[in-house]
């Protein structure tokens, strides 16, 4: 089954898995080891990061080696860029109506 980004974000630990591994690899059982959570959930995890592409997986002898992929947020950013856009225009409108209202009432 193929995930997409916003399945993988949408959960909060695998949103703290990201966060964990935006600064630097980790080994499965260290990534397990920040997490009240049993190893089998963390690997469930790990498994959708790594469907939808924000983490890859590297074999180092006996141990497996996670690595932060953000290029697959850029999907996230774009779709969020095109509503803070339309928001911003929205209160910027707003802002003026309220400037004009505060004149005209004012005089």
């Amino acid at each position: 089954m193929r995930r997409d980004v916003f399945q993988a974000i949408a959960d909060p630990t695998r949103r703290e898995i990201i966060g964990l591994l935006s600064n630097q690899q980790f080994n499965l059982n260290a990534i397990a080891d920040n997490f009240d959570i049993s190893r089998p959930a963390v690997s469930k995890h790990i498994k959708i990061l790594t469907q939808c592409g924000l983490i890859t997986i590297k074999q180092d002898g006996r141990d497996r080696y996670c690595k932060a992929n953000f290029v697959k947020l850029n999907e996230v950013a774009n779709w969020v860029e095109q509503y803070r856009k339309f928001w911003n225009q929205k209160l910027d409108a707003l802002g003026d109506f309220l400037e004009k209202e505060a004149k005209d009432n004012q005089q």
